[in-house]
């Protein structure tokens, strides 16, 4: 292979990025080529070196780039399945959101910006998933901590975004300074930074501390990968733009953690404890999260619940030593969630609100976006992973569900990478539990999204005043960046069927042993007969009870008797009557009591902010106070008493040469009179 080709995938979107800054104020008709080409072109191009690749094969190349008097650091490729696999979803993500922005943000005066940081960001992505050394890979790691900072305050002049991106930054900062110490540990145990040279000293046991190691490197995948205890950052982070939620959530920012502990899998497979830390982290988090979806009423703050909860299925397939079902639930997932988020793009441009229960007062809406109709449906579908082959989900869920169900018997696939015996059954059982509670609540706050948006019958309305959004609602609203009036643009439509492909055919891929398998690390990706009926069994009771709730909360509403629990009070969304309409929302129902914590992550921040913003603000307020009130008075007294001993001074000098005789005369007397006593 011409290593021409693995270079330019992370370096044409690059130059595309610094081109775009370049040109797009002087020339703004330039922007969007400029931003779609480079991307595109990258895309082929990582499928062309998959195709080129094969299966089983492996590229490595190095040129050092610089000594640091210990480990060397090099330029270096390493070229696999996993990374050929995700490389050709982060291209294909990457496009289609680049054409999606054309139209998404056609009027914003800052798009060549926007657009530039998208690029810049895919360039990062790229860079860690084809990067053979821990610190080349670093960089790109924090390149895209830093686009998404700025992506996700893109409308920086609404304080919502503004605090979301410097949340983001500062929780993910958070979880890297550790991640760092992990890396240097690697790097010194092993002699180098290169990836082959830390898996083969952890082959050859030559890791000295591979417990604190896997835990310090965790820190920065649960930052990364918003997992438990560093997850509040992704679902405030919905007040980017939507084209940035579907690339951060899909391809890029949150995968890179799953990644890096699948590329590293021998280093955690040296260390139970840390296998079971990660099992409890990734059972918090999907069940927590689901719960939480269920009780939004933002569309968008409920896939970005639902993105961290299918993180959660990804990282417990890692903690059951499978890392082939992990990154097959990455990819598949990858592919849905840019549908989901893409789609919601265009349903929030047509209703002109985030909110979901304001959407159910809109006539006619999935008549008026039928793409997105279809679409989410076809998504919502794999999400939930619901046995209607070929749909993804279904596949790479179950992978998962059989991955636990092999660790929890003590026969842990870990293909190959170290005994089985390293997955302590504890974590298979662990993750086999809550996942298969995350596939009966996934599947039921997917039906509740599905009918409230697209299906839920206005009710009787009685006076209120008007708002955008449920009062007591956690809410992430974008600017407006289009005319509801206009209907949605080819640009936003096309899109959404070319994720469809993969969404509906990529999971068939885990069936042959020739296929997928076979480009990762060789073993079975076919789901097993009990985690099958078991876990597509929950996903239909899931579906059944939110669709049982919603069927019984509409009658009450209908018959204008509804229940005090299930009353949902909507506001008038832009350009209708100032009225409020009850909703039959069918997440209180299920909820009831858990409704309110979980709508607010069960006062997970409320919690951060009592434990660490109030004391760290304090402390600031503090040193504030001492610096201005001591220190600097200090500072000011010496000025003022030089200022006082001057003007005393020069009073003195009153230029009268008999007063400075006399003054003379005088001290020589007193000088004498001393001198003489």
């Amino acid at each position: 292979m011409n290593l021409a080709l693995p270079v330019l995938v992370p370096a044409l979107p690059a130059l595309g990025a610094a081109a775009t800054l370049a040109v797009g104020r002087k020339a703004p008709g330039l922007a969007r080529p400029l931003a779609i080409v480079p991307v595109a072109v990258s895309a082929v191009l990582a499928l062309v070196v998959a195709l080129q690749l094969g299966t089983g094969q492996t590229l490595d190349a190095a040129t050092r780039l610089t000594p640091t008097g210990g480990p060397d650091i090099a330029l270096a490729i390493h070229l696999d399945g996993f990374s050929s696999l995700i490389s050709v979803l982060v291209g294909l993500v990457a496009t289609c959101v680049q054409v999606y922005s054309t139209a998404y943000l056609k009027s914003d005066p800052r798009y060549p910006s926007y657009a530039a940081l998208v690029s810049l960001f895919t360039a990062a992505m790229f860079l860690v998933v084809y990067s053979g050394d821990l610190i080349v890979l670093l960089v790109g790691w924090e390149v895209m901590g830093v686009c998404s900072y700025f992506l996700i305050g893109h409308h920086w002049e609404t304080a919502d975004a503004r605090s979301a991106s410097l949340k983001a930054f500062l929780v993910t900062k958070l979880g890297d300074v550790p991640f760092l110490f992990g890396i240097f540990l690697l790097g010194a145990d092993a002699g180098s930074f290169r990836i082959q040279d830390v898996l083969a000293a952890a082959g050859e046991g030559r890791l000295g501390q591979p417990t604190l190691t896997a835990l310090l490197l965790l820190a920065g995948v649960a930052g990364k990968s918003a997992q438990f205890p560093l997850h509040t950052w992704l679902p405030d982070a919905m007040a980017g733009p939507t084209p940035v939620s579907a690339l951060i959530h899909a391809a890029t920012m949150v995968a890179a953690g799953i990644y890096l502990v699948a590329r590293l899998m021998p280093v955690f497979l040296l260390s139970g404890a840390a296998l079971v830390v990660l099992a409890v982290m990734a059972a918090v988090t999907m069940i927590g999260s689901a719960l939480c979806a269920l009780a939004q009423d933002d569309l968008k703050r409920v896939l970005a619940y639902s993105t961290v909860g299918q993180l959660g299925y990804m990282a417990g397939a890692l903690a059951s030593g499978d890392r082939e079902a992990s990154v097959f639930h990455l990819v598949s997932h990858g592919a849905f969630k840019a549908l989901l988020f893409l789609a919601a793009g265009v349903v929030i441009h047509a209703a002109h609100t985030n909110s979901i229960s304001a959407m159910s007062r809109i006539p006619g809406l999935r008549k008026r976006v039928p793409d997105a109709y279809w679409t989410m449906g076809i998504a919502l579908i794999a999400l939930v992973g619901l046995p209607l082959p070929p749909f993804s989900g279904f596949f790479s869920k179950e992978a998962v569900l059989s991955a636990a169900e092999h660790a929890a018997k003590g026969e842990a696939l870990t293909n190959g990478l170290g005994p089985a015996s390293a997955v302590p059954q504890a974590a298979g059982w662990i993750v086999l539990i809550s996942a298969a509670l995350t596939a009966l609540l996934t599947g039921a706050y997917a039906t509740r999204l599905f009918l409230l948006t697209f299906h839920s019958p206005a009710g009787a309305a009685v006076p209120a005043v008007p708002a955008d959004h449920e009062a007591d609602a956690p809410y992430s609203p974008e600017l407006d960046e289009a005319d509801p009036a206009t209907a949605e643009p080819p640009a936003m439509r096309w899109p959404l069927w070319v994720l469809a492909v993969p969404t509906m055919g990529f999971g068939v891929a885990g069936l042959f042993p020739d296929a997928l398998p076979a480009l990762l690390d060789g073993g079975s990706l076919r789901p097993s007969g009990v985690t099958a009926v078991t876990g597509s069994g929950l996903a239909v009771v899931g579906v059944l009870a939110a669709y049982g709730a919603w069927r019984s909360a509409t009658a009450r509403v209908a018959t204008g008797r509804p229940a005090p629990a299930a009353l949902d009070r909507v506001p008038a969304q832009a350009g209708a009557p100032a009225a409020e309409v009850i909703v039959a929302d069918p997440g209180r129902t299920l909820l009831g009591p858990l409704f309110g914590p979980a709508r607010h992550g069960f006062g997970v921040d409320r919690l951060y902010h009592v434990l660490f913003v109030r004391p760290v603000v304090a402390a600031a307020q503090l040193v504030r106070f001492l610096d201005r009130e001591v220190v600097e008075g200090y500072v000011q007294g010496s000025g003022i008493g030089a200022n006082l001993l001057g003007r005393a001074v020069r009073l003195a000098q009153t230029g009268n040469a008999q007063t400075y005789l006399s003054a003379l005369l005088a001290a020589v007397v007193l000088l004498a009179v001393l001198v003489a006593v």
